[in-house]
């Protein structure tokens, strides 16, 4: 504890130090840093090479100011979402330019960056699992399965004994309905154990193929305990019959479901309810083929050729002006491995993991149909964390060079650079100096520093802004001391204001450049102090 309080207090003393020196040079006041006013030097043309931002389509689009300062500081453009598989891929599976376009058209003349091609997150997976047959949703083979339109395509075989003695109607109210405005009701007044069919309502006749399953389920529930009810089938004829065991059906609604195989092309399911006498509310039936999931090689070839389209899509439809591409984003998780559905959470309904369908095949697969579609653009894989987590860096770098021994076409690393004001600096200068033994090109992709701020929520602290200063110059001065120069791809900072950050959080952090108000901040100095090698 007293290690972390001595490190503030240094850190602190440094960054009043940097703001004197701001002051000199940039019209930064120590007891009031608020932002600077150089409305000349833009962050671009203190370096030669691309200065980038993240943006986002509506303000890019519709907010005047925001356009003004992208252009006015920044010589390239990474868009946030909308070149990412769930902005582009429609749910029959076209590919949807149209905001990508509007962006590249408000770019003007700057450098977009392609963003990305192959991500386990914002995608369309609910196209993807239907695509390559890891869900096939079963298609409902009833007719008026909920009764919403009475007993239509319903028929009642049997009322009792003598006939009509059951009543079979449609129920309605919130006690006779599991779900909709109607039900089926049917009042058996008499017993007939042993002779279930005695009661009995059937479901239209469905095709079928012989040999397939199929599952028939229902909700019921009885108006006093001790009712009976089982499922029964038939063909057009009345013959080949097969038969539920009985089921006991108590007050409360529960579903219940059976599964036949089916013997013959024509099939209907009956509701037989003579056995026991009681009044029975059944809703929301249904009568669906199962499907059977393909093998993992025929799932594996769908998701090939998934990526192959999204990727060969994208790239030849944006050639002309994007000339580099995140082909692979984020392929490996935290210990160093490549990402699959164990180590990787999927809950989330746009997530699907190229790599745990077609393992470390993915990225070289992803980068040969990006080669293929452009050969003159610049490709990168990219990820976080690799200034804080070596064994991931090391996995990385290994990966890199297994693709280009396996002749892949691998020009850059980016390095997101998601990181705080105390991110170990050792760390950072680490990261870049075995980037650069890899004599690719890189770049960092998405840097922003979370500033630690506390207390307000409306503003930043000048000790948050102090600090945060400090870390921008520092990872900018680290990039030009160990990336050579003609390594050097760029670096994105991702986001432009401080509210329309990621981790802006309704103020719990202000991690950008620049305020909510436009105005650049003292990181924005020192960004710029960085490039100038100040």
């Amino acid at each position: 504890m007293q290690t972390r309080t001595r490190r503030i207090l240094v850190l602190s003393s440094a960054c009043l130090s940097l703001l004197a020196a701001c002051k000199k040079n940039e019209g930064f006041d120590t007891k009031n840093p608020g932002p600077a006013y150089d409305t000349v030097t833009a962050l671009k043309d203190a370096a030669d090479f691309p200065i980038g931002v993240a943006v986002s389509y509506s303000p890019l689009l519709h907010d005047a100011a925001y356009s003004a300062l992208v252009h006015r500081d920044f010589d390239a453009v990474t868009f946030d979402y909308n070149m990412k598989h769930g902005a582009i891929v429609q749910n029959n599976g076209t590919l949807d330019f149209t905001r990508a376009d509007s962006m590249v058209a408000a770019a003007g003349n700057m450098v977009v960056y392609g963003h990305t091609l192959g991500w386990h997150q914002n995608q369309n997976a609910t196209y993807l699992k239907s695509y390559s047959g890891l869900v096939v949703p079963a298609s409902e083979l009833l007719s008026n399965p909920g009764f919403e339109s009475g007993l239509s395509s319903w028929s009642s075989f049997n009322t009792g004994n003598p006939a009509g003695n059951a009543t079979i109607t449609t129920g309605s109210g919130a006690n006779e309905v599991q779900a909709g405005a109607s039900s089926m009701k049917v009042i058996n007044p008499t017993a007939y154990p042993g002779s279930q069919w005695r009661v009995q309502v059937a479901s239209p006749l469905v095709a079928t193929t012989s040999g397939k399953q199929y599952i028939l389920s229902y909700w019921v529930k009885a108006a006093t305990a001790g009712g009976s009810i089982r499922l029964s089938t038939s063909d057009q004829a009345g013959g080949n019959a097969q038969y539920q065991g009985d089921q006991v059906i108590g007050t409360s609604w529960q579903q219940i479901s059976w599964t036949i195989t089916a013997n013959s092309a024509q099939t209907r399911f009956l509701f037989d309810m003579g056995q026991a006498a009681n009044t029975y509310y059944i809703d929301d039936a249904s009568f669906k083929e199962i499907i059977v999931p393909p093998t993992g090689p025929q799932v594996a070839a769908m998701v090939d050729q998934a990526l192959g389209t999204f990727i060969t899509g994208m790239v030849n439809h944006f050639k002309t002006k994007v000339r580099s591409w995140d082909v692979v984003n984020e392929l490996f998780a935290d210990d160093g491995s490549i990402r699959n559905n164990t180590n990787t959470s999927t809950a989330n309904s746009d997530v699907f993991v190229w790599s745990n369908y077609l393992g470390r095949d993915y990225a070289f697969k992803a980068f040969n149909y990006a080669k293929a579609a452009d050969p003159t653009a610049l490709l990168f894989i990219n990820d976080y964390g690799l200034e804080t987590n070596a064994q991931k860096l090391d996995s990385l770098i290994a990966y890199v060079n297994e693709l280009k021994t396996r002749g892949a076409k691998v020009d850059g690393i980016g390095t997101q650079m998601h990181i705080g004001w105390n991110t170990p600096l050792a760390g950072i200068d680490q990261m870049f100096q075995k980037l650069a033994a890899t004599g690719l090109k890189i770049r960092v992709s998405e840097l922003d520093v979370r500033s630690g701020n506390t207390g307000s929520t409306t503003t930043q602290s000048f000790e948050s802004q102090a600090n945060q200063a400090v870390m921008y110059k520092y990872v900018v001065g680290s990039y030009l001391r160990n990336i050579p120069a003609e390594q050097r791809a760029g670096i994105t900072v991702w986001g432009l204001t401080d509210n329309t950050s990621w981790l802006y959080n309704n103020g719990a952090d202000f991690p950008l450049l620049y305020d909510k108000n436009y105005k650049r901040k003292p990181a924005y100095s020192s960004f710029l102090q960085g490039l100038r090698g100040q």
